[in-house]
């Protein structure tokens, strides 16, 4: 039985994360940016300066609300993960440099598609009992589309709760612990043996961490990716640009091979990753696991931001797919390239490659620093999916049902980090794909409003200016 419910998995696994989820996704973000008259490169240096020119402005947030600098931070803590340094290796392995090429198309088309979400998430978000705003595609879907969509919103509320587990917490603290098992393991300060153990006690440290911070409210959250979210970043992107520096003989090049390993691969690769197609679905595919553009998870986190129009906040959503595909990920792809390592094309593989790129130009003490920038990139995901289950759990039974799934979504860090749930998780990632539909159909359906809240903001601006 466990065999056959596996395949049928496996066939709605890459239905769901294949071609047909590629077109839709990047069909959409083409259709929403000929509207928006390509608002995210039109407006590029506007929307830098009006969301990172800003972040160093002191300012409070209203109850119940967060800054938008709070409200970006915390949904760059659920899309900024593990995958910005093993996913980006893992399709430059299978879909050779060119993969990086289709990643910034789909990071490009993503950022209007975002912007859309936020914009929308922000316009259509309600208060509620306990004063806090609350907004996402659930609420867009059913304040924007009316009575009769009320199930759609309901769809993507449950397809939320059953993939926010997996996603944003075992997964990640098991990449915690790996990380740290490893490093120990390195440094000869723990046998094997003393793992299991370990890792239980780490597991149980996670829960208490996690679930003191998501208990404490939406202000409690905001406070620690404000601060969370920026050190990760540096952390990772200092040494990563030392990397670039220190080979930078070889960025010309490697530039160049991203360009022609894009439309003609196997010149590339060495004939191994042959087809134009491969690497394009790889770095599509990566694109949009990395900066969620499409999947409308984003702006739950960005409706709680204290702004003065859904436009203003709508920025911070292209500002947001920038930092993670075009900075982050893009970076990540420079420091397996620039270092010149050793790896065969068409062959899976993950974060150990970006390891490498780092302790091949730094030396083997390096992975200490990536193993605690992994943690902190799995930590923050943690942290930013924990608020997206919650408000899908809110959405569906009410405010009374957020302290019972935060405290079950922090004990999950304890199975995570000592357990293999194989089969379970495979399925949560089917159905995380399957949020992508509910949520393309209400953006479609709603660019008007999008497009109308867009040109009220910048008469508005205009006027003022």
């Amino acid at each position: 039985m466990l065999a056959i419910i596996e395949q049928i998995n496996a066939v709605l696994n890459g239905f769901i994360w294949g071609l047909p989820a590629m077109v839709c996704i990047l069909g959409v973000g083409l259709y929403l940016s000929v509207r928006t008259g390509f608002i995210q490169i039109r407006k590029f240096i506007f929307t830098m300066r009006n969301t990172v020119g800003k972040i160093f402005h002191k300012s409070e947030a209203a109850e119940g609300s967060l800054t938008p600098f709070q409200a970006v931070c915390t949904a760059l803590a659920g899309t900024v993960g593990t995958g910005n340094i093993a996913g980006v290796a893992g399709a430059i392995a299978i879909g050779g440099p060119g993969a990086v090429f289709w990643m910034w198309i789909s990071a490009l088309l993503g950022m209007c598609t975002k912007f859309a979400e936020v914009t929308l998430a922000v316009h259509y978000r309600e208060k509620n009992s306990h004063g806090d705003w609350v907004g996402g595609p659930m609420y867009y879907i059913k304040n924007g589309l009316g009575s009769k969509w009320h199930w759609l919103a309901a769809l993507y509320s449950i397809l939320g709760i059953l993939t926010v587990f997996r996603t944003g917490n075992a997964t990640q603290a098991n990449t915690i612990v790996t990380a740290i098992d490893s490093a120990l393991l390195n440094y000869n300060l723990i046998s094997a043996d003393g793992l299991p153990t370990l890792n239980l006690a780490f597991g149980v440290v996670l829960a208490f961490v996690i679930g003191a911070i998501l208990l404490g409210g939406v202000k409690r959250i905001g406070h620690v990716t404000e601060k969370l979210v920026p050190f990760m970043a540096l952390l990772y992107i200092l040494p990563g640009l030392g990397v670039v520096f220190l080979n930078i003989e070889h960025v010309p090049a490697v530039f160049s091979s991203i360009v022609e390993g894009a439309f003609h691969p196997s010149a590339v690769t060495g004939g191994i990753v042959g087809s134009m197609f491969i690497s394009m679905k790889r770095g599509v595919s990566r694109g949009i696991f990395s900066n969620e553009a499409g999947l409308g998870t984003g702006s739950i986190a960005h409706a709680t931001a204290d702004t003065n129009h859904p436009v203003q906040q709508g920025l911070f959503g292209i500002f947001e797919v920038f930092t993670d595909t075009i900075i982050i990920c893009t970076l990540t792809a420079l420091i397996i390239l620039c270092s010149q390592i050793e790896f065969t094309y068409g062959v899976s593989a993950g974060a150990e490659l970006t390891i490498l790129g780092f302790t091949s130009t730094y030396g083997n003490w390096v992975s200490i620093f990536t193993a605690v920038a992994l943690c902190c990139f799995a930590f923050s995901t943690t942290i930013g999916w924990g608020l997206y289950g919650s408000r899908c759990a809110e959405f569906l039974w009410g405010t009374k049902m957020i302290r019972p799934f935060m405290i079950v979504y922090s004990l999950v860090s304890i199975l995570g980090a000592t357990m293999d749930l194989g089969l379970l998780w495979s399925i949560a990632d089917t159905f995380n794909g399957m949020m992508v539909i509910p949520n393309l159909i209400a953006v479609f359906l709603l660019s008007g409003t999008v497009l109308k809240l867009t040109r009220d903001y910048f008469e508005k601006y205009n006027k003022k200016s």
